[in-house]
């Protein structure tokens, strides 16, 4: 009888588990160590005023569309149709006045060797009809070289520039192949990708890269052209989609808030180093035709400034996945052990980082290296040396590009972490009865917002 009175003894709870009941056991996505109020006051008293900041240089930049000018017929700045290639017959190149004359004779050049097989080949004479615009329907004739790295074929969908000012049979040519399609088909294929995989959390990452791509093609380039400083677009810019991209992605916790002030801190690393260097290295930005046709017919824009904020948006995304990976293994580390300190956090985060470190840097400069192939394969043809390819101001653009962005990706991994660990082990636990009266509500009692 006296036993049978006896309640059973309560479950034990370690001082670890009494860590987690103050830190909640939350099982909602993702991690669930809690920040206290007091904290993401601190971290909003920082984050609302560089918001407020960003949204008022958005507005006092805003440009209101890029600024009119007269076509010039070079390069992109042309005016372009839609056309389909209807047919394509084999032509003596002689009968068609495409054939050209080798010069002294000499086929050992390359130059030689294609004007011999333009004497001596088959060309296609190809018929495209107009699809789009006031010639709609209309036809002309494209000779096309037998050594020329696009040969045409009949229903191939083409874009061809138009020349009003040229005589009417040399109003239109063909300028390059349409791909629309195969571009559609595999941005559809990358997008059910994500969402398959991502499932909500994809579909925001899409919405984020749609946000980026508008705030880029309706703020960054028409106030860069309108005649803005490139830096000052391209840190408000690039701030605004940081802002977007990770809050929209991550949710508005305390986490993705480290993340966003480590991402914030690396990229003004990348500017002051990247504003130096690119000064003390007097690269100026206008490498090729592209730029020259940019600085031609807008003068007034800074091309070295337009280099530099080439570099900053460049480093954006990567950097995005940096600190968001190094906050959340902070977290992650935090809830698996709540009663580990500021350092012990750091110490075990930096490990996690330093393997982060070796594969994005890798993946940057391969990017870049893969990007300017073909002009290293032409430095390669010369047989220059390194000093001298590396010298030359395509290169050393690059190169400055790449370091001045590894840079930032390699500080970024510390400042986050430290950032993040000191966010977590700061933390001000709730009183103890709030601890208490938790498992008696099944946990519910016990979460807190992130």
């Amino acid at each position: 009888m006296t036993n049978t009175q006896q309640p059973p003894p309560p479950p034990p709870h370690p001082p670890h588990d009494q860590g987690n009941s103050g830190h909640g056991h939350s099982h909602s996505h993702g991690p669930a160590a809690p920040v206290s109020k007091h904290l993401r006051k601190v971290i909003a008293a920082v984050l609302i005023p560089f918001s407020v900041a960003v949204v008022v240089g958005l507005v006092v930049l805003w440009p209101g569309g890029a600024p009119p000018h007269a076509r010039t017929g070079v390069g992109f700045d042309r005016q372009t149709q839609q056309g389909t290639v209807t047919r394509v017959d084999k032509v003596d190149c002689k009968s068609v006045n495409a054939s050209g004359e080798t010069p002294t004779g000499d086929t050992s050049t390359a130059e030689g060797q294609s004007a011999e097989q333009q004497a001596k080949g088959t060309c296609g004479k190809a018929t495209v009809r107009v699809d789009s615009g006031k010639d709609t329907g209309r036809t002309f004739t494209e000779i096309v070289q037998p050594d020329s790295p696009r040969q045409l074929h009949g229903g191939q969908k083409v874009i061809v520039a138009y020349a009003p000012d040229a005589p009417k049979e040399l109003q239109y040519s063909v300028t390059d192949v349409n791909r629309r399609l195969p571009m559609a088909v595999l941005a559809g294929i990358f997008a059910l990708a994500v969402v398959v995989v991502g499932r909500l959390r994809g579909v925001m990452a899409l919405v984020a890269l749609a946000v980026s791509f508008m705030v880029l093609t309706f703020f960054i380039l028409p106030a860069i052209l309108q005649g803005s400083n490139p830096l000052v677009v391209a840190v408000v810019g690039a701030s605004a989609i940081m802002l977007i991209a990770l809050y929209m992605c991550h949710g508005l916790t305390a986490r993705t808030s480290v993340a966003v002030l480590g991402t914030l801190v690396s990229l003004l690393l990348i500017g002051v180093l990247g504003s130096g260097f690119i000064d003390w290295a007097a690269l100026t930005g206008n490498t090729d035709d592209n730029t020259g046709l940019i600085h031609g017919l807008y003068p007034h824009i800074d091309m070295s400034g337009l280099l530099l904020a080439g570099v900053i948006i460049g480093s954006l995304g990567v950097l995005d996945d940096v600190t968001v990976t190094q906050t959340s293994a902070v977290w992650e580390l935090h809830q698996a052990d709540p009663t580990m300190g500021r350092r012990a956090l750091y110490r075990a985060g930096i490990r996690i980082g330093r393997d982060h470190i070796a594969s994005v840097v890798n993946t940057l400069v391969l990017a870049y290296a893969g990007a300017a192939l073909p002009l290293l394969l032409l430095f390669s043809i010369a047989q220059s040396s390194v000093g001298t390819v590396a010298n030359s101001e395509l290169v050393a653009e690059e190169i400055v590009r790449t370091l001045v962005g590894s840079i930032g990706l390699v500080a970024s991994v510390p400042l986050t972490t430290a950032l993040a660990a000191l966010v977590v082990s700061a933390d001000r636990p709730g009183p103890p009865s709030a601890a208490a009266a938790g498992p008696a509500r099944g946990g519910r009692g016990r979460r807190r917002k992130r």
